[in-house]
């Protein structure tokens, strides 16, 4: 499999992606803490149809950040992508974005029309999807993980992210002989730069919600098999396709099933992407 990796300077960072495979171009937007790494199983599982970019997000891993305190906004989150892709390519290209990477991609669907042709939106992590007394409680949500990440650390505040997103903290349902993603300094690094500064920008976020109707961009609301229908992250997805007039699909696994079910979660978006339901 061919591999290339780049960087790209653009305002306040230097973005560090990769790219892989041939045919069409497929974007991965990760969730969370996850860099260009953290779906390889996945990438893996698609290089020989699409040709797929992924990135670190402005203040992970390699992406250098001007200043590392600042915090980012979705908005600007998205223009990277933008800047990203129009690096790359001229024509309209996939987009899966996970999580907050689905946010991600909304943005820049409402930003920058016509640049991505499909956007499989799975479970976006975005309370401006929902009504507005749901919005503030989970809003609320994650300024109280953030202030439990400060006062008692990642051990404590790992297993209330796994609650409030519905994600199965054991991985017993995973597919087998995943490659390992130990918790080494660089996710460490991560998942603090995610915490006190994406969650902001997600408590903060100001997506146009009317906009994304008529984007142009074929948006996929989507849900893991396994994410309780109780959890904010799937009633964000719900919301979606109400929003856009679209059926709600189903994904293997749960929030992370990208990362969880590589095997069957490939087999699944290439279907959607197929423009199969």
């Amino acid at each position: 499999m061919t591999r290339t990796e780049g960087t790209l300077d653009v305002p306040g960072a230097v973005l560090h992606h990769q790219v892989r495979g041939t045919g069409p171009m497929l974007l991965i937007s990760q969730s969370g803490e996850g860099d260009a790494d953290r779906s390889t199983d996945l990438v893996a599982r698609l290089t020989d149809s699409y040709t797929v970019i992924t990135y670190d997000r402005r203040g992970l891993s390699r992406s250098r950040l001007d200043a590392p305190e600042q915090g980012t906004t979705l908005a600007e989150h998205a223009d990277d992508v933008h800047r990203l892709l129009a690096a790359l390519t001229d024509e309209p290209v996939l987009m899966l974005g996970c999580s907050l990477g689905a946010v991600i991609g909304l943005h820049t669907a409402a930003r920058h029309p016509g640049q991505i042709a499909t956007l499989v939106a799975h479970e976006p992590v975005a309370p401006r999807l929902l009504p507005e007394q749901e919005r503030i409680h989970h809003e609320r949500e994650l300024t109280a993980l953030q202030d439990l990440y400060r006062r008692d650390g990642l051990r404590a505040t790992l297993p209330e992210i796994a609650r409030t997103l519905g994600i199965d903290p054991t991985g017993a349902d995973a597919e087998p002989d995943l490659t390992p993603q130990p918790m080494n300094a660089r996710r460490l690094a991560n998942f603090d730069h995610f915490i006190r500064h994406d969650f902001t920008a997600i408590v903060d976020d100001t997506l146009d919600t009317a906009a994304l109707a008529s984007t142009g961009t074929r948006i996929v609301p989507a849900v893991g098999r396994t994410t309780p229908h109780t959890v904010f992250d799937h009633k964000c997805a719900v919301s979606l396709a109400e929003l856009v007039g679209s059926d709600l699909l189903e994904f293997p696994g749960g929030h992370n099933g990208n990362t969880s079910h590589p095997e069957a979660y490939a087999a699944r978006l290439r279907q959607v992407l197929a423009g199969a339901r």
